[in-house]
């Protein structure tokens, strides 16, 4: 059953991601034709198109890509249930897990996107597409952070900075929600 939950649950989670990284790259108005930023339209265009016929946007949100977002968490969770019970019956917490799920992915998805635009900035020194990507995703949350307190000795202290908060909301709502919170 473990090897089941971690498949369900990792190609789960990675599509989520792509998902959320669709409506990231919409509101950050990251370059459309840069090729990452075409392989996550690509990715998930088969189902985000016809629901944005049927689900209008409201300004840079695109509600029909979060709402499909929204309805994969709900889905995963069912699933985990099904495979860990072999029953199943409908309760209004699945739609506050899947929430839930939503939130705690979108957090998710900051990390790893900060950790790989770290990891880049090594490698690459701003030559590849994938980085200028992050980098327009990412600049506006950390140039609060580098205005006060700014690159130290040619570092830039600022992921780390967001790196803390983020673990930080991590434990709050940890603490807030309980245990429940880890198993999302």
């Amino acid at each position: 059953m473990n090897s089941m939950n971690f498949l369900i649950s990792t190609v789960f989670d990675l599509y989520i991601m792509v998902v959320l990284l669709r409506i990231w790259l919409q509101v950050a108005r990251a370059d459309f034709y840069n090729p990452f930023s075409q392989f996550i339209v690509k990715a998930t265009q088969p189902i985000v198109g016809p629901l944005r016929r049927i689900i209008p946007s409201i300004g840079s949100l695109d509600l029909a890509t979060l709402l499909f977002a929204y309805l994969l968490c709900v889905i995963k969770f069912v699933a985990l249930i099904l495979i860990a019970n072999g029953t199943l019956v409908f309760s209004i917490d699945f739609l506050i897990f899947g929430f839930l799920s939503l939130v705690k992915a979108a957090g998710g998805l900051l990390f790893w996107v900060l950790l790989l635009r770290a990891i880049l900035s090594w490698v690459s020194q701003g030559r590849s597409p994938i980085e200028f990507v992050f980098h327009q995703l990412t600049d506006p949350m950390l140039a609060p952070i580098r205005r006060i307190i700014p690159a130290m000795g040619g570092f830039d202290l600022s992921v780390l900075v967001l790196f803390i908060a983020l673990q930080f909301a991590s434990f709050l709502m940890g603490d807030l929600i309980g245990p429940i919170w880890y198993q999302l």
